[in-house]
């Protein structure tokens, strides 16, 4: 189990434009993998996601 943080998988791959099964699916997959590595790479996208305003409304 994970707990609810400020960014996730789903949130670098989309955001808005990520369906609802999809966001699951997301997290389901973080959940099976968690790594450092995954871990750094959705801080690190995190802020180009931010900026570039992809995926929101």
């Amino acid at each position: 189990m994970s707990r609810p943080g400020i960014t996730g998988l789903w949130q670098i791959s989309g955001r808005s434009d990520v369906s609802y099964q999809r966001r699951v699916a997301f997290d389901v997959a973080y959940c099976r993998s968690q790594s450092l590595s995954l871990y750094l790479r959705i801080i690190l996208m995190t802020a180009p996601a931010v900026l570039m305003d992809k995926g929101s409304y």
